[in-house]
């Protein structure tokens, strides 16, 4: 059994920056020289595919899991087919060997998260006081009640700093 890897969560309400500030993240490490790894969270329904593509279709008449594969990338799309959702374990374990995985949402998973608030999105309670897993704030507005460290949402490095020595991420030299 391989050991789980190091985990660290976006959480927010809709609109507060989350996936904004998860792409800048993953673009810090990855050019701090870290292989980095995200799970996003949707709670809608979604598709990768395209209606009418060859994929699609073999999805549309049943296949259980459908692999896309090209000399870039590949995508295993999985039906459900009314099965419940899986266990954030679960996708956790699909996932290859990495040094870091991000995720953003599963705001209930027992992970240091930080959460992120943005102005415009004030109105929503902020998730932090109910949530011990809450180890930093990132705002793009000044956090008054807070015992946990503010970011400014914007400061990417900083926060990125901030992470690793948390997850506790071995150095990388250059």
């Amino acid at each position: 059994m391989t050991a789980r890897p190091r985990i660290f969560g976006i959480s927010g309400w809709k609109n507060s920056g989350k996936t904004g500030l998860a792409v800048r993240l993953v673009a810090e490490f990855t050019r701090r020289g870290y292989r980095i790894s995200t799970i996003k969270h949707a709670h809608h329904d979604f598709d990768i595919d395209k209606v009418g593509a060859d994929s699609y279709r073999h999805r549309e008449a049943g296949a259980h899991e459908v692999a896309l594969v090209s000399g870039t990338r590949y995508a295993i799309m999985h039906e459900l087919r009314g099965a419940a959702e899986p266990s954030f374990e679960d996708i956790l374990g699909r996932l290859g060997p990495c040094d870091l995985v991000l995720i953003e949402g599963y705001k209930r998973e027992p992970v240091p998260k930080i959460e992120a608030r943005r102005l415009e999105a004030r109105s929503r309670e902020p998730l932090a006081p109910n949530d011990p897993h809450i180890v930093a704030i990132a705002a793009d507005h000044p956090v008054e009640d807070s015992r946990l460290p503010v970011f400014d949402l914007d400061d990417t490095m900083t926060i990125a700093d901030f992470i690793a020595d948390i997850v506790k991420l071995p150095a990388r030299t250059g």
